[in-house]
């Protein structure tokens, strides 16, 4: 008798995580030609046949006060996607990333008899540590994108597999800003600074002026200076834009849904913290990686000491040491960031160490993630069927 095609359900909550589910759903796909794919998606996740009952934007809000204020609407969706899981009754259930939204999801369906994944370990490693226990009983599988991961996760009896990170996988070193510049129709001579300010509003909506206020210094000191800076979405560019207006500096060249091509553009690159800033070091690019959050945020995970890392750009974690300068919250200026930019602009020796570490470190990371994340979910789902 031959088994029914499994339904797979999944959750991606911003941008990176819905790069992860398409490159999974794909790699599930060869695995089950005939399989259901259904939850929340962002476009690409949507390319690749997955059947959006709501678009990820819904759920990429960032910061403690800003998801009080969409709290309401955000558990109105929780309700009634659970509703909607519980009746369907997939095979499975994968929560991507967005852990605060995720993971209370994921407990109700496990305790309903679905077996759920967890794909990107929540950074319990770095800070709030007790919400590994909320993970435990959230989770049938962790699957972590960075291989000292599952040690911790092991240590809390939390099953956990390290499959690596797919952009690693997808991402080819790019030694040619030239071609880079010149599809963007930027002058392929000229020095160029790159801007990443974020998918999320809130994080946008702080970065953007200390991001073009350092482009207006960098732009008063380097003659024939260029910009280009990635926006992930229509309102991000938006945001951006506004902002540009009103600190009256417009020579930003503003680019959607392509910010593999502006980092390969860049001399160096000005990066919000999280996966963009391994993007850049995978493409190989000088970076200063840069972070506001809500004042009132940062000021309650300070004082009740919540944060344990000595770094949190990924190249520094991964590599354990300061690769890359991180200029966080009141240091996140315009006037620091355009110095550091100009550190990397000037030194032309620590520019070419820096990359042979990108180098190594993206080497580290090549190991088929995608293909290693289905199968762990195959294997629950073999698992289940028999």
């Amino acid at each position: 008798m031959t088994e029914p095609s499994p339904i797979i359900a999944l959750v991606a909550g911003e941008a990176s995580g819905d790069l992860l589910g398409a490159a999974l759903v794909e790699k599930l796909r060869e695995r089950y030609p005939d399989a259901r794919f259904v939850g929340v998606a962002g476009d690409r996740m949507k390319a690749a046949g997955v059947e959006a009952w709501w678009d990820a934007q819904e759920l990429a809000v960032m910061g403690l006060f800003e998801v009080l204020s969409h709290f309401p609407r955000l558990l109105k969706l929780r309700r009634a996607l659970t509703r909607r899981l519980r009746s369907l009754r997939p095979d499975v259930f994968i929560g991507i990333d967005a852990p605060d939204f995720n993971l209370g999801l994921e407990i109700k369906l496990r305790r309903a008899g679905i077996r759920t994944v967890h794909y990107v370990s929540p950074t319990v490693w770095a800070w709030r540590e007790k919400r590994v226990r909320k993970i435990a009983r959230a989770a049938d599988l962790v699957l972590c994108l960075f291989p000292f991961e599952p040690k911790f996760y092991q240590d809390h009896q939390v099953a956990a597999s390290y499959v690596g990170h797919p952009m690693a996988d997808q991402v080819e070193l790019d030694e040619d800003p030239m071609a880079a510049r010149l599809s963007l129709g930027l002058n392929p001579e000229a020095l160029t600074v790159s801007l990443l300010p974020g998918s999320r509003h809130g994080e946008v909506s702080r970065l953007a002026e200390p991001m073009i206020e350092a482009a207006r210094i960098l732009s008063g000191r380097h003659a024939g200076i260029q910009f280009s800076a990635a926006m992930a979405n229509e309102r991000a560019e938006d945001d951006f834009r506004t902002e540009m207006q009103r600190l009256d500096f417009k020579t930003i060249q503003l680019v959607q849904k392509r910010p593999q091509t502006v980092i390969a553009a860049a001399d160096v690159v000005l990066c919000a913290s999280g996966t963009a800033t391994l993007e850049v070091m995978l493409v190989n690019r000088p970076l200063v990686m840069t972070y506001r959050i809500a004042q009132s945020t940062y000021k309650i995970g300070y004082f009740l000491k919540l944060m344990k890392l000595k770094w949190f750009a990924l190249p520094n974690i991964l590599a354990g040491e300061e690769l890359i300068p991180e200029l966080i919250q009141d240091h996140a200026t315009g006037k620091n960031l355009a110095e550091a930019a100009e550190r990397w602009l000037d030194d032309e020796q620590a520019v070419a160490l820096l990359k042979a570490r990108f180098r190594e470190l993206h080497q580290s990371l090549r190991c088929n993630a995608a293909g290693k994340a289905a199968d762990a979910v195959a294997g629950l789902l073999d698992h289940a069927s028999g």
